[in-house]
Parts: C-alpha cells; sequence; structure tokens
C-alpha cells in the first residue's frame, strides 16, 4: 500500500499563496515615526498593539463622542496613475475629520484601513506619511489602523484606504439645524480644487474622452494637469474649531458629494432656506475645464463638484464680520455666500445668480 504521506508534494507558503508577512512587518517600521509626530499627549502606548489606548484627561460636564468614517474614492486612480502617494492620505483625513466639526466636535484621533493587492512597505508608507501630515494639520492623533494584503481580489499595484475618527462635544454645544435663524449668515472657505469627489466624471472627460495626458503642462493651471488632479483636500478642522471658539456658529457644512446646495441642506431646518449667491465667487479653472470639455450642464457641475467651497459657516449676523476676519487671519479664502430666509416651499438651500467669469 503507498504511503500517501511519503509522495505528498512540498507544503505551500503563506508568501507563495501572495501574502509578504516580511514586508507587512516592514511597512509597521515604517509607520512608527509617522504616527509619533501625529500624536497627542491623550495617547497611550505606541503602534503595533491590538488597540490603540486614548485616555480622556480633560474634564467634561456632558461629552458626546462623535465619529465619522469615509474613504476618497476613485481619486487613488491618479496616485496611482501618477505614481505618487504622499497626498492621497491629507485627502484620506480632510474627508474624516472635516465630517466631525461639522456639529462642533474636536478630532481626538483616527485610525486608517488600507486594502492592498502586494504590500510595498515604501509606498504604504507614503500613504500613511500623508495621513500624518493630515492628523497634525487637523490636531488629532493617529492612532493605529490596519494594512491588508489581499492576493489574487486586488492586483498587485491596487489599493483603497478609509479611515474612521473619533471626536468629542459638549452635549449642549452640539451644532446643528435646530440652531439656525432667520437672517444668519452664510459664509463659505475656498476649497483646494476638487478635493476628494467627483473623480469617476473627472477621469471619464479629461482622461477617457479628451485624453489628456497626466503629464501634460495645463496653462490654465500653471502645472500640469496630474498635479492638478491630486491636489489635497483642505483640512479645514482648525479653523472651525476656532471660529467655534470666537464666534456664534450655528452649524457647518462639509461639501462633498453631492455639492454645496445638497450639503448644505442636511444642516438646514424646515421651514428655512439658505440662499446662496453664485455672483460672490468664479470657481477655479479646473471646474471650468471640466465643464467645457465635458459639455457638462451646471446642474450636473454642482450635485458633483464643491465648485470652489470646502465648507461653509452658518453664523449669527452680529458675528459675521468677526468670523470673516478670523478666517482672514487664519489664511482661509472666505467671503459672504448668501443668509437663511423663510422658505417659500420645500427647499432648504438655493443658488441664484451666475459666476462671474465662468
Amino acid at each position: 500500500m503507498t504511503d500517501p504521506i511519503r509522495y505528498r508534494r512540498p507544503g505551500v507558503s503563506y508568501a507563495e499563496a501572495g501574502v509578504d508577512i516580511a514586508a507587512g512587518d516592514r511597512a509597521v517600521e515604517l509607520f512608527g515615526p509617522l504616527a509619533k509626530r501625529a500624536s497627542r499627549p491623550e495617547v497611550q502606548g505606541g503602534i503595533g498593539g491590538f488597540a490603540g489606548l486614548f485616555a480622556l484627561k480633560r474634564a467634561y460636564r456632558e461629552p458626546l463622542i462623535a465619529a465619522s468614517t469615509d474613504g476618497v474614492g476613485t481619486k487613488i486612480a491618479i496616485a496611482r496613475a501618477m505614481d505618487r502617494h504622499d497626498t492621497i492620505g491629507l485627502d484620506l483625513t480632510a474627508m474624516v475629520v472635516d465630517d466631525l466639526v461639522v456639529c462642533g466636535a474636536e478630532p481626538l484621533f483616527l485610525q486608517d484601513y488600507i486594502a492592498v493587492g502586494k504590500v510595498i512597505p515604501e509606498r504604504v508608507a507614503d500613504v500613511v506619511s500623508g495621513i500624518a501630515d493630515g492628523c497634525v494639520r487637523a490636531g488629532c492623533a493617529l492612532l493605529g489602523g490596519e494594512t491588508a494584503e489581499h492576493p489574487g481580489l486586488m492586483g498587485d499595484d491596487d489599493y483603497d484606504i478609509s479611515a474612521t475618527a473619533v471626536g468629542v462635544v459638549e452635549a449642549d454645544a452640539v451644532l446643528g439645524p435646530d440652531r439656525v435663524r432667520p437672517g444668519d449668515v452664510v459664509i463659505a472657505m475656498g476649497s483646494s480644487g476638487l478635493h476628494a469627489n467627483g473623480y469617476s466624471l473627472v477621469r471619464k472627460v479629461l482622461l477617457e474622452l479628451n485624453r489628456m495626458p497626466l503629464g501634460g503642462h495645463v496653462e490654465e493651471f500653471g502645472r500640469t494637469l496630474g498635479e492638478e488632479l491630486l491636489e489635497p483636500t483642505r483640512i479645514y478642522a482648525k479653523d472651525c474649531l476656532a471660529l467655534v471658539a470666537e464666534t456664534d456658529i450655528r452649524t457647518f457644512a462639509h461639501v462633498t458629494g453631492g455639492g454645496l446646495a445638497a450639503n448644505l441642506s442636511r444642516v438646514m431646518p424646515a421651514g428655512l432656506v439658505a440662499e446662496l449667491d453664485r455672483r460672490t465667487w468664479t470657481p477655479a479653472p479646473v471646474f471650468a475645464l471640466l465643464s467645457h470639455r465635458g459639455r457638462i450642464e451646471r446642474a450636473e457641475m454642482e450635485r458633483t463638484f464643491n465648485m470652489g467651497v470646502g465648507m461653509v459657516a452658518v453664523v449669527a449676523p452680529e458675528d459675521a464680520d468677526r468670523a470673516l476676519a478670523v478666517l482672514t487671519a487664519r489664511h482661509v479664502e472666505c467671503w459672504t455666500l448668501g443668509s437663511v430666509r423663510k422658505a417659500t416651499g420645500d427647499e432648504r438651500a438655493v443658488l441664484v445668480g451666475d459666476h462671474p467669469r465662468f
């Protein structure tokens, strides 16, 4: 009788199946200094444990924990095509921390999740470097995360990222629709460009239909198309918290997927409408290029892209000038975008007028 053990082929290793544990360990080694840079005094321990620890050392009367989870969508395709991965993490951090501050919460810490087809330690470290930079800009800690290798499910060069941020706000300080009143002033904070929304349409119009090269110089931008498309999302967290500290803020709206009017509508109460005047600003050249090259109608542009407004603050009328002064001192492009009035229909945010020179 044949001994089945004698003729069995050599065993298959995890590495042969496509998972390189050594590369993952090397990536974690590279993360350490990045996380140390993006820290806060409340962080306990370091990277490498099963869970991150964060001590709520300050006294809160009635603290509410806020949490937000998001990703960066298909902007990653541009990063891969450009082989530049150090800015996409800034986009990721912005997407989650700036959702937190809408309710007035201070971002405390962030944890990321990176899924890759193959762990390339230096590339993953570039991504985490951007996340750490974003945490520093937002004033929160990078408390750890997970890098998962998915051979057979993702190509070697494929990756996707997401994150969850956690913040805290006093129960009696939560911002939202219940604080908004007729006569309140709507203040815009300028975006740094496309941010991280609408990139499926961007790639369709500019790369597929118009075959524009990412490395090609675009006169309107003063740089290459790829550099413009990879411009990282502005992080407004500290700017918003400065407004909360110094003015009577009613609420914020983070302008992401859905556009300006749709996102502001989410924080407006029934019976009131924010009337926003397009004549108060001119969208950046990238929006005009997309509109022209794709023959995209205005309504489609406005429900897909931020159109140059990344964050909106609704403030008491007596504090509007003070709010503009605070933002200007912090080098944030800002302007009076409109005001709140009683509604005559179901709409909670409307755009009126026409952009100059657009």
